[in-house]
Formats: C-alpha cells, structure tokens, sequence
C-alpha cells in the first residue's frame, strides 16, 4: 500500500508550525544556558565554562531588589485571581445559561476587555484609584477621621488595584472557557438529579462541578500564569509594591551578568512546574473518571 504523497501546503504548514516552535521555545533554550555560564562569562554566547555560580549569586540577592519578596507577592496575587476568575467564570457561565435582558451586551463588555490595549486598561485603573484616594481624604478632612488624616496613603495595591487589572485579563478567558464547556454540557445530568428530588444549590454542588472540574482546572491555570507574569497591567496600577515581572524589567536594565538568566530560569522553572502539575492532575481525574466514573451525584443521599 502506497503512503499518500504529501502536498505543497503540508510543507507550508510544517515550515510554519517549526518557525513557531522555534520563536516559542528557542529564546527559553538560550536563556537556560547562559544562566549556567562560568563565574567569567557574560551575556552572549560563547560559555566561558558551565556552573552554578549565578544561581548562588542569585541566592545572596540581586543588588536592592528583595527579589524573593517580589516572588512571593506575584505568586499571592497569583492566587487570589486564580480563584476569584474560578468563582467568577462558574458564576458567570451558569448565569448566562438563562436568557437575560442585556446578555448579549454584558458578554461584550466583559471580553472587549481583551481589545483595548493593557496599558490603557492599567493607567485608567490607576486614574480611578486616585480618585478615590481624593474622596478617602476629602471625607478624612470633612469628619476628621484620624487614621484617614494621620495615617492614611492610597488604596492602590497588590489585592486592590492591581487585582482588578489581572481580573480585565484574566476573567475573559475563564468566561470564554465556562461557555465552551456550558455549550456542550449534557442538561439530562441536571435533569436526573432534580427529579430525584435536588435543589438548584445541590445540583450544581453535586451533579454540575463534578463533571467540570478539569475545566475549572484549566480556567484555574490561565488565571495564575496570566496573572503570574503580567506586566503591562501592574505597571500603573500596583502602585508603590512591585511585582517580580516588574522588578525583572528594572534588572533587564542594572544587571549585566547572568545572574538576570537565573532568575529567568528559576522563574521558568516555577511556570513549568504548575502548568505539568496541573496537567498530571487533569489526567489523572480524567483517568479515574473513565475507570470508576464519575463522581456527580455522591454526597446527594
């Protein structure tokens, strides 16, 4: 039997498909590398030697910049928009499943958030917070508050601000996802429960969010790694507290060792490590559901 020829647009294709490849994965390829280089390598190719020297600068600590402290403010705030975009996107999809007046505009207002530019987005959350921190003082100076007065400084920050910038970016995605997985779900598993006499709180608690969970897994990871390494949205609207990818920009212009691709690693390192995590975890949950089932319907009884 004869394989089938291979037509010019496979070519194409293939030509394609490998240039992204390599313009994805390349730049992380050479980044790993320098960040090993000899004590006396710099930041171009070639190695002067192959070591862990960078990482044990890194270690130490890179100049004023607590970096291990802008790693953990990244990883919180990570997490709390991962699961305000989990709780937000369930709500909103099983919201949208009923015909409402304005749905259509509603759907649109959430996802042209994905239109406009994110510095845009940043410098108009920051203008608003600004204002508010003018009302906050007005009304310090007109009741004479004395913390607001004495103490008070801004309402911008990491899980003020800033947490409403990832959420203009991150709960569109989630939106989208629920509604791609609500389209395909099968109404009879809802309909089975209710006729064995469940409410609306335990269908969905018992029947509905079992079935979705690998969804609201993925939902969860686009909503920690976009917050994760987001950068145009902090700028304006962290206020004073910076992030790691924006003490990463900072470094990119005060560091000229290859400390800079240490961090770089060890941040790629950590990206990675989520994302086969929750992989391995999706599998696994898809695994156990093809043997034992699944487990909608337990805990109603």
């Amino acid at each position: 039997m004869r394989s089938a020829t291979r037509t010019r647009s496979f070519y194409f294709l293939a030509t394609v498909f490998t240039a992204f490849i390599v313009f994805l994965y390349g730049p992380m390829v050479i980044i790993v590398l320098l960040s090993f280089q000899g004590p006396e390598g710099g930041l171009t190719f070639p190695m002067n030697g192959i070591s862990v020297f960078w990482f044990e600068r890194l270690w130490e600590g890179v100049g004023v910049i607590d970096i291990w402290r802008a790693f953990r403010r990244s990883v919180g705030l990570g997490l709390v928009v991962m699961l305000s975009t989990v709780v937000l996107a369930l709500a909103a999809g099983l919201a949208f499943r009923q015909r409402f007046f304005g749905a259509s505009f509603v759907f649109f207002v959430v996802v042209s958030s994905l239109i406009v530019p994110s510095i845009v987005v940043s410098l108009g959350i920051g203008l608003q917070f600004q204002l508010l921190d003018n009302v906050v003082m007005w009304f310090g100076e007109r009741y004479d508050i004395a913390y607001v007065n004495n103490e008070f400084q801004t309402t911008m920050g990491l899980f003020t601000s800033a947490l409403g910038a990832h959420l203009t970016w991150t709960l569109p995605f989630g939106l989208l996802i629920m509604f791609a997985v609500f389209n395909r779900f099968n109404p009879a598993h809802e309909e089975a429960a209710r006729d064995l006499g469940a409410n609306s709180w335990q269908t969905i608690r018992y029947v509905v969010i079992p079935i979705i969970v690998p969804s609201l897994i993925g939902v969860a990871l686009f909503g920690f790694t976009l917050s994760y390494d987001e950068l145009a949205r902090t700028q304006q609207a962290a206020g004073s507290t910076n992030t790691l990818p924006l003490d990463l920009q900072g470094l990119t212009t005060t560091v000229t060792t290859p400390e800079i691709y240490a961090l770089g690693t060890v941040t790629l390192a950590v990206s990675f490590a989520i994302i086969f995590s929750t992989l391995g975890l999706v599998m696994y949950l898809q695994r156990r559901r093809s043997a034992h089932g699944t487990d909608a319907g337990e805990g109603m009884v």
